[in-house]
């Protein structure tokens, strides 16, 4: 177990992480065979939770002779999906397991670089774990990131970011988290590669069938911006801005508008490439 917080948002954590609910995480840590110091993953699922597509990631690292920690962010805070409300465990809460689990396994002994991983929600923590003022409340750097369709739509207004690698992989067709937002965030980004997968949807790399998820909360054109003062808003109407610091706030805005309902679906291709565009990248910055 791992003791962690649950901060509602980024905001909480930039302006009072101390005053956040403390909680412990469960977290499993996976060795491969040999003495080590071995690369480690931290891997953080999505929306859904563990999945078998997941697993297949975390058996190709283990297999290349890196160590992977699997983090529970949702079983540990009795929760089994966000997909219909995205409020129950979020982002940040998540940010907070991630870096707390690296520092207990940087005194582990049979650890030596330490990345990060994670798919849709989880990808979001992939991503913004890299940066800089949240590294430094929460933190050392990781080594390495790697988000898999990533929800990239915060814009921190403090433009700072980890020099550590960053390689996102995401689907063209995507409609949950749209590639938009990922291409405007990269330019910011100092060390990140963004490989898009033509005509690929969201969760590209499990093998489901093209599925409608009506309840799942999406993302359209609208980004969140982070103040220098930690502050949280969005724009509703034109020149209008809405605070996203509180529960309540973000509920309201789901409400209004009513961004709902987004596709999964398998993509064979994009599915084996990343399978060993992944490995590899993890296996050349970790070990």
């Amino acid at each position: 177990m791992v003791q962690s917080r649950s901060p509602f948002e980024i905001h909480h954590i930039l302006t009072g992480l101390e005053d956040t609910p403390e909680t412990e995480v469960e977290v499993d840590l996976c060795l491969p065979e040999g003495e080590g110091p071995f690369g480690c993953v931290i891997a953080l699922h999505g929306s859904i939770g563990w999945a078998d597509h997941h697993q297949d990631h975390v058996n190709g690292w283990i297999g290349a002779g890196l160590a992977v920690c699997k983090v529970h962010s949702f079983t540990s805070r009795s929760i089994d999906s966000t997909v219909d409300d995205q409020l129950s465990v979020t982002h940040a809460m998540m940010l907070v397991d991630a870096f707390r689990t690296r520092a207990v396994l940087e005194q582990d002994s049979r650890i030596g670089k330490i990345g990060i991983a994670g798919w849709s929600l989880g990808g979001t923590v992939a991503l913004y774990s890299a940066w800089s003022p949240l590294i430094e409340i929460l933190g050392a750097p990781f080594d390495a990131h790697l988000p898999f369709y990533p929800a990239a739509h915060l814009r921190p207004e403090i433009q700072t970011w980890s020099d550590s690698p960053i390689l996102i992989l995401h689907g063209e067709a995507d409609d949950w988290t749209p590639l938009h937002f990922v291409e405007g965030l990269v330019p910011q980004l100092p060390n990140a590669t963004l490989h898009v997968y033509p005509g690929a949807h969201h969760s590209f790399d499990c093998e489901k069938e093209f599925t409608w998820l009506p309840k799942a909360v999406h993302l359209k054109k609208r980004t969140a911006r982070i103040a220098k003062n930690g502050h949280m808003s969005g724009e509703l109407l034109l020149g209008i801005r809405w605070p996203l610091n509180q529960r309540w706030q973000r509920r309201w805005v789901i409400r209004i508008l009513r961004n709902r309902g987004a596709h999964v679906q398998g993509h064979p291709t994009a599915r084996a490439d990343s399978l060993v565009r992944s490995r590899e990248f993890f296996f050349k910055q970790l070990c």
